[in-house]
C-alpha cells in the first residue's frame, strides 16, 4: 500500500503490542508511516513508548518513553527540523535519547543542523537521524499490521 492511500485509522503492532495510529487531515500519510516505524524502532529499548501524548512541554513529541520522574527518556520526531526546536528540546532534555526520521532524504543537511544545535549543550545521551525510504510501507509493514524494521535496514547517523 503505497503511502499516499493509507487509512484514516491504522492499527500497527510490534513486538507483542499495538498502537492505533490515527492520520489526521493536516498530516501527510509518510508522517504517519514515520511515526509508527519510529516507535517500532525503538520499542525494544524502551518498552514503555507511547504515541503523541503530551509531556508538558511547548512541544509535543511524534513518539516518547517517559522515566520514573516523569521526565522524556526517548523523544523521537518524524519531518522536519529546525535548529531553534532542536536546539531548545537538546538543551531542556540532556539526558534524554533523540531521534529524528525524515522521509527518504539526505541526512548530511540534517546532520548540520542537529550538530550546530548541539554544539557547546554537554548532552549526555545520543541524538540519531534517520532517512526512511520511499518504500518503507511495503519494506516493513506486513499486510497483517506487523513492522519488522532494524536500524540496520536504514540510512542512519548517531550524533553524540
Amino acid at each position: 500500500m503505497p503511502p499516499d492511500h493509507l487509512p484514516r485509522k491504522w492499527t500497527l503492532r510490534a513486538y507483542g503490542r499495538q498502537v492505533v495510529f490515527v492520520k489526521r487531515p493536516n498530516e501527510s500519510s509518510e508522517h504517519v508511516v514515520m511515526k509508527a516505524l519510529l516507535w517500532a524502532l525503538y520499542l525494544p529499548q524502551y518498552p514503555a513508548l507511547t504515541v503523541e501524548i503530551s509531556v508538558g512541554d511547548r512541544y509535543k513529541p511524534d513518539v516518547v518513553a517517559l522515566g520514573p520522574d516523569g521526565q522524556p527518556i526517548f523523544w523521537a520526531e518524524a519531518g522536519e527540523v529546525s535548529v531553534a526546536k532542536v536546539r531548545s528540546l537538546a538543551r531542556r532534555y540532556r539526558h534524554t535519547h533523540f531521534a529524528w526520521g525524515r522521509w527518504n532524504a539526505s541526512l548530511e543537511p540534517v546532520q548540520a543542523i542537529v550538530a550546530r544545535a548541539l554544539d557547546g549543550l554537554g548532552r549526555t545521551a545520543p541524538f540519531d537521524l534517520i532517512s526512511f525510504p520511499s518504500d518503507s510501507v511495503e519494506r516493513f509493514i506486513g499486510d497483517d499490521g506487523s513492522i519488522r524494521v532494524a536500524l540496520a535496514d536504514l540510512r542512519w547517523l548517531r550524533l553524540r
